[in-house]
């Protein structure tokens, strides 16, 4: 069964199109990459999937059932959006505490997830002396109170200094392999892109890829770096290397021979044989990172460009 599947799921605000005819089928299990840059409508998607905003066209199912039904599969999903809200005088447990009583859960649960987001020792602390990295783990906890097969995190790494991001990319791995399926959003994907198995990424709205993390990274392409041992030999290698049938360009005193990731060693034996000695012979992959970059925008420039002509843009 899939965790999340939709067809032609859309959403307007006026004459801004958020959300624009999305359809994927994301598997259950594992953690799913909701990615795209800032005023993407990732926010928008995940609150029509929660129920808290209706779509204004498409249809969409979270475990199975409708969005627009009864609601009753929100008894099966955890959820936090934007950043979580606690009694700041309170501590954790009592924060947690109250929340599992107003939801009728059972309080055993309190004591589970703290365990979970590795807050146990600290529970009894009130939320203010908390780090933002405590207080987001905190909030997955309260998210984690029903015991739900589907958790949904916005922006959960949003403010984090590098060693909160860890920390909570390790928790996710850790609840994936519990057996849930974990759906993270974000607008840079190199914060999760370390446990995503899965990844949807669209850009203001409009869907540019949905499938497994494996499968976008066969579109990375790689190049090999040379240096002759004199920069006079630049030119010469240039030549040489495209007679062999190399796609090349001049790079400073190298050379970048394109599309090469695999012929490296070709490349070392087509110069030896124009008689031009290596000093420097390296292959270079794309990374992840720059194909999800190839698909949203290199830089704000360019985005700010695009969400121009889509008439806007929401979170």
């Amino acid at each position: 069964m899939s965790a999340v599947s939709s067809t032609g799921l859309t959403r307007r605000f006026g004459d801004v199109l958020a959300v624009d005819a999305v359809s994927v089928d994301i598997p259950a299990g594992g953690v799913v990459g909701l990615v795209g840059p800032n005023g993407s409508g990732k926010s928008t998607m995940i609150r029509m999937l929660l129920g808290l905003i209706r779509p204004t066209s498409g249809s969409a199912t979270v475990l199975g059932e409708p969005v627009d039904g009864d609601g009753a599969y929100l008894r099966r999903v955890g959820a936090l959006v934007e950043s979580p809200a606690f009694v700041p005088g309170l501590s954790a447990r009592a924060n947690l505490t109250s929340l599992a009583q107003l939801r009728g859960l059972p309080l055993g649960r309190v004591d589970a997830v703290l365990d979970v987001v590795g807050l146990t020792g600290r529970d009894r602390e009130p939320v203010k002396r908390f780090s933002l990295g405590m207080k987001q783990r905190l909030g997955i906890a309260a998210a984690l109170l029903p015991d739900p097969e589907l958790l949904v995190l916005d922006e959960p790494t949003n403010g984090l200094d590098p060693s909160g991001i860890v920390e909570i990319r390790t928790l996710l791995g850790a609840l994936a392999r519990e057996g849930r399926t974990v759906v993270v959003s974000s607008h840079l994907l190199a914060e999760i892109e370390a446990v995503c198995d899965h990844l949807v990424v669209i850009r203001f709205g409009e869907l540019l890829y949905s499938g497994p993390v494996a499968a976008l990274l066969e579109r990375t392409h790689g190049h090999v770096e040379v240096k002759p041992e004199h920069a006079a030999d630049v030119d010469a290698l240039v030549e040489a290397l495209a007679l062999a049938g190399h796609e090349v360009e001049a790079v400073g005193d190298g050379v970048r021979v394109l599309g090469a990731g695999s012929r490296a060693a070709a490349v070392n034996r087509d110069a030896a044989a124009a008689g031009i000695t290596l000093v420097e012979l390296r292959t270079v992959r794309e990374s992840l990172e720059q194909v999800f970059l190839d698909l949203t925008g290199r830089d704000e420039d360019e985005a700010a460009a695009a969400r121009a002509r889509r008439g806007g843009g929401v979170r």
